[in-house]
């Protein structure tokens, strides 16, 4: 016999109605209540009334053909395929992939669902995951299957595409790529095309202007493994800005004032991570470059708080605490920030504490996850008043409890570049507020506040030294250079620079044996080359200094300045032999002169007069009556032409 009415109002007054009507309840508004109670129902959740609009915006962006996400989410059928997987991973908030919790940072892109999103779905796949009526349903997005903003001015290809195995662990990958522009141009926009999405997790973008990431290729364009780069750079050019891709990410387009610089040379690193897909992948990545008519104006700059030197964690350590912090030299605004830990980082907090001893909260990830890194960019700027303290705060587990511990059983693990070690930075893009570029007094605070942590530090002290030299203080920026090398006796970059200190100093037999040392470790490294040449040319010594600065000219037909430096080498070269009488060698060199100064009018007089002493004087006198046309008041050269016996 079935559960009837009476059996259930019977129950049911034994307990709640009978304390009702205790409390003087109405019977009839006890028995109304119970009523609404048994018979209502959960009001219906369809696809297309509720669940189309989470989706498509929270979702659609990765899950479509060509992206990295494993199945397509932009039809009813193909979301009912999946409803129950989707119930179970927007309920521990595992998907939308997006890390910060909420109220700890206000950002673009949040792919964050709320707490009614997420009942939502539940209710929708309880009921067994009715369509509804697709009379009013939201159109499908549509994602250009092309550049997302167009056509791009330059489009770059890696050398070297890079065969990733269809097994095995993940992969760090770094390309070099070769930015073939002839002039410096300003880029506003850049946008990375993976190729292969379903391998291609997350890819970060370095600018090198020097060339620093050639040192680490075994042959030009082959590229190189490793998970944080870090490259050497032979001038003061900090890093301004993040250039990123994430799975359903748009490229940033950057307001006029702040493009950032390309110049003639330069390469970009693509350094990309990599999972293997079950199946061999040619990985060939394209990256396109937006221009813009507009100069930089506004100078922004990367802050990077860390402490790996502190990170030693003992196997089984359930939570090792990693800090930094660091005070703003000025007034700031924070634009953007960039949290980065290997596998063992659960919590993550980075906060500042302002003058009145406020916080303001910079992010805060409760549950880190390396695979769904990235950059957080700011839906306003976060203004920090000068001697507002920046803390980082970032938690380990190295126990076996912790699921993404890459060791089984956990040993001790130390910082390092590998995936393996640890690492623990909190990167921010700020803004100074005042107007103009006060980047080398932000660089001088990082460096200072470095070399507390870290006394022998090579970046620190080649920082200070760069920073030392370009204020003209050679003594100090000697005693940085160093330091800087003697911690790292194998970096060409500081041997070299410390060789320039010296030089600025005068000390030239000192600066040419730095530049020496550092063509021994890297003989291709023409920035040491030219920097000897131009020691030996100080010195006289024409026949050395011609020799290396030639070199350089082969290795980089577009230097301009070791083009006309070795020009002027060879004229002092040739004036010093006509001097001594050696007219033959002087001719030689007076003519391959010219190959770099052609409209020299004094230098077309100095080979015609050596020309005469030698008795060709159809070529003395060619040489100056051109020195006469390219200047009429060059006396010289049109008294020599007087003395010329006639023709």
């Amino acid at each position: 016999m079935g559960y009837g009415f009476s059996q259930c109002y019977l129950d049911w007054t034994t307990h709640w109605g009978r304390a009702a009507i205790r409390a003087g309840v109405p019977l009839l508004a006890v028995l109304s209540a119970y009523g609404a109670s048994v018979t209502s129902k959960p009001p219906a959740v369809t696809f297309y009334g509720q669940i189309a609009p989470i989706v498509y915006g929270n979702c659609s962006v990765c899950h479509r053909p060509g992206e990295s996400a494993p199945f397509s989410l932009l039809t009813y059928e193909d979301v009912k395929r999946h409803a129950a997987q989707i119930a179970a991973v927007t309920k521990r908030r595992y998907m939308p992939p997006f890390l910060p919790e909420a109220g700890y940072g206000d950002f673009q892109e949040e792919r964050r669902l709320s707490d009614k999103q997420i009942a939502l779905i539940q209710d929708w796949v309880k009921q067994g995951s009715p369509a509804g009526s697709a009379a009013h349903a939201p159109a499908p997005p549509k994602f250009s299957s092309t550049w997302q903003l167009g056509p791009p001015d330059l489009i770059l290809h890696v050398n070297k595409p890079y065969m990733l195995y269809a097994s095995g662990p993940e992969v760090f990958w770094n390309f070099v790529i070769p930015v073939p522009i002839k002039t410096t141009r300003w880029v506003k926009a850049m946008e990375i095309r993976p190729g292969s999405s379903r391998v291609f997790h997350h890819a970060n973008v370095i600018i090198d202007r020097s060339g620093a990431a050639l040192r680490y290729e075994k042959t030009r364009g082959s590229g190189f493994s490793g998970m944080d780069l870090t490259l050497e750079e032979n001038t003061f050019d900090p890093d301004s800005h993040f250039l990123s891709w994430k799975p359903g990410s748009m490229p940033v387009v950057e307001p006029d004032g702040m493009s950032w610089r390309a110049v003639p040379g330069m390469n970009l690193v693509l350094n990309v991570h990599l999972r293997p897909s079950g199946k061999a992948e040619m990985v060939n990545p394209t990256i396109g470059l937006y221009f813009t008519d507009k100069p930089q104006s506004k100078f922004p700059m990367l802050v990077q708080l860390e402490h790996d030197g502190a990170i030693d964690i003992p196997a089984g350590d359930k939570d090792y605490l990693v800090s930094d912090d660091f005070r703003c030299p000025m007034d700031l605004n924070v634009l953007a920030v960039y949290p980065h830990a290997h596998y063992l980082c659960k919590l993550m907090e980075g906060y500042a504490t302002l003058p009145d001893h406020t916080r303001k909260w910079l992010v805060r990830i409760p549950d880190w996850d390396l695979g769904w890194q990235g950059v957080y960019r700011y839906k306003q700027p976060i203004f920090l008043p000068k001697g507002t303290i920046i803390s980082m705060r970032y938690h380990y587990d190295n126990s076996s409890g912790n699921v993404r511990n890459p060791n089984s059983p956990p040993k001790r693990v130390r910082a390092g570049n590998k995936a393996t070690d640890e690492m623990g930075h909190l990167w921010l893009q700020v803004l100074p507020v005042a107007p103009g570029d006060h980047r080398a007094e932000l660089e001088e605070a990082i460096a200072r506040d470095r070399l507390v942590k870290y006394p022998d530090d090579f970046t620190a002290n080649f920082r200070m030294g760069d920073l030392s030299l370009t204020n003209e203080d050679t003594a100090d920026a000697i005693l940085y250079f160093q330091k800087a090398w003697k911690t790292n006796p194998d970096s060409p970059l500081a041997a070299s620079e410390l060789g320039v200190a010296l030089m600025s100093a005068e000390k030239l037999p000192e600066a040419e044996q730095q530049f020496q040392r550092a063509l021994a470790i890297d003989p291709k490294y023409s920035d040491a080359r030219y920097n000897l040449a131009s020691a030996e040319a100080t010195n006289g010594e024409w026949k050395a200094a011609a020799e290396n600065y030639k070199e350089v000219t082969l290795e980089k037909p577009d230097n301009a300045k070791a083009r006309q430096h070795l020009g002027e080498v060879l004229y002092l070269w040739a004036d010093d032999q006509a001097k001594t009488g050696d007219d033959a060698a002087a001719v030689a060199h007076y003519r391959e002169a010219l190959a770099f100064r052609p409209n020299d009018a004094g230098l077309h007089a100095s080979l015609g007069v050596a020309l005469a002493r030698m008795k060709k004087l159809d070529e003395a006198r060619s040489e100056l009556e051109t020195a006469v046309r390219i200047d009429p008041t060059l006396q010289p050269a049109k008294q020599a032409l007087q003395e010329l016996p006639a023709q």
